[in-house]
């Protein structure tokens, strides 16, 4: 997107890491000829933006469900029928509207109730959602099944994207490398990996409880395992695959369960026991069951919590038949798995959205095909400062991430988990600094004494992650 084409996020106050970036931008945009100011120019558009995170997966992963459920309204359209729909990015703005982009770079506004899409490219939808000034989200449909590297409309829609959020189901296939592959190749290079990439196991109801060895035959046991594996299975392409259950996460997070469904369900429980259990057994049992319930409220509570909801919400009305809307609502919000989702996109992605956007914009200008001299020494200068010691822990992150590195993978691991703060300290303050100081000597070492350039590069970005650990544990 140009920087005068639209005004998505322009609310966003750019970190101390982006700042510095733009301002090494600045410097170089004189020299450059016009097209390499442009790129320059978009590049500070992107930096002045909130962290724009795309939302990635097979058609029916359930995408759209997690889109409503980060920004807290139902936006996305996730009926079967419209998961063909066009890409949508979702950011902060007023009035709230919907403008078609056309594939010449011009857009409408889409007037209400409007589906004409004529020669578009992608939507973008403007919300006066508080979520929104923080982030941009993308949702793109099917990115993985066709090969989006073939498509451009999805690569269009992910163009930028300095984050992703890929959603995956019961099993990692190629088609899901694939995707990850596709984000690579949509945002110029840039690969997904620990620094910008977490996975969600989507529709974690669906896992049967007795399909996972070591789940005991309990079905959360069995989604936990399983996402384990897909995180091995994927690399270190993501930084965590997180269960959750995605409809049960949008009906709470959108507002969508009301005191009329609680009501709904407490006439459920009110069904013989018997009868209920046979109910919940499959759709079109609770839907053709003879009882009080209308059937028009049994397809709500289908459309909303889906029979593995109903069920947790029917037997925490038997086993407390005082419960209200917000405790049901609770429960139901703890066991979709949304919460813990929210911690690690928190402690992943939004807090250190600024050191992400630095590393893709400084990504973008090295690629930008003229000064490279003049490029490259304004980049070193930039990462030679000590404050850029965690642009330099991402730039080997990302290079980790695209598997090109000789290098132990036990190493590789420590390296990975240092980077992101996956391995808390323990110990007393004094035990913490000596094993800092006791693995930032090793990393020295290592730097120095048989490695390569590639792994002595990775090396002293180790020490020196460890030596400021250290240096924290002991002012």
């Amino acid at each position: 997107m140009s920087p005068r084409c639209g005004n998505i996020n322009r609310v966003s106050t750019p970190g101390p890491l982006s700042a510095a970036v733009a301002q090494a931008c600045r410097g170089i945009r004189p020299q450059l000829s016009p097209p390499g100011a442009e790129a320059v120019d978009q590049l500070l558009h992107q930096l002045a933006q909130p962290l724009r995170v795309a939302v990635v997966g097979r058609v029916s992963s359930g995408k759209s469900t997690l889109v409503n459920a980060l920004i807290g309204r139902r936006v996305a359209a996730t009926d079967v029928g419209e998961c063909t729909r066009l890409p949508t990015r979702y950011g902060y703005g007023a009035p709230e509207r919907t403008e078609v982009v056309l594939t010449d770079g011009s857009r409408r506004v889409l007037s209400p109730g409007s589906e004409d899409y004529t020669g578009a490219n992608h939507l973008e939808t403007y919300l006066a959602n508080e979520v929104l000034r923080d982030m941009i989200v993308v949702d793109t449909p099917g990115l993985g099944a066709v090969g989006a590297e073939q498509d451009p409309v999805s690569r269009t829609a992910i163009a930028g994207a300095e984050a992703v959020i890929y959603v995956l189901t019961q099993l990692v296939r190629q088609d899901d490398q694939d995707a990850l592959s596709a984000f690579t190749a949509a945002t110029d290079g840039r690969p997904a990996g620990p620094v910008n990439a977490v996975a969600v196991l989507n529709k974690a109801d669906t896992i049967p409880a007795d399909s996972v060895p070591g789940s005991g035959g309990d079905q959360r046991s069995a989604a936990r395992l399983l996402a384990q594996r897909q995180r091995l299975a994927l690399g270190p392409r993501v930084t965590e695959v997180v269960p959750l259950i995605g409809l049960l996460a949008e009906t709470t997070e959108t507002g969508m369960f009301t005191a009329a469904d609680v009501d709904a369900l407490r006439r459920l429980a009110a069904v013989p026991p018997a009868d209920r259990d046979t109910m919940l057994l499959a759709a079109d049992l609770l839907l053709g069951w003879e009882c009080d319930l209308p059937v028009p409220d049994r397809e709500r509570l289908l459309e909303l919590l889906d029979l593995h909801g109903i069920r947790l919400a029917v037997d925490s009305l038997v086993d407390n038949p005082q419960c209200t809307v917000g405790d049901l609502r609770r429960i139901l919000a703890e066991a979709s798995g949304f919460g813990e989702l929210r911690a690690r996109l928190t402690e992943g992605l939004w807090s250190r959205s600024d050191a992400i956007k630095a590393a893709a914009a400084l990504d973008a200008l090295a690629a930008i095909p003229e000064q490279q001299h003049l490029i490259w020494d304004t980049i070193e200068l930039l990462l030679a400062r000590p404050e850029a010691h965690q642009l330099r822990m991402m730039e080997i992150l990302t290079l980790i991430a695209s598997g090109g590195v000789d290098m132990p993978a036990d190493l590789l691991d420590e390296v990975v988990r240092l980077g992101m703060n996956a391995d808390p300290p323990t110990g007393s303050r004094e035990q913490q600094a000596a094993y800092a100081l006791e693995r930032a000597g090793w990393w020295r070492s290592y730097s120095a004494f048989g490695a390569g350039p590639v792994q002595s590069r990775i090396a002293h970005v180790a020490h020196r992650a460890y030596f400021l650990r250290w240096q924290g544990l002991t002012r």
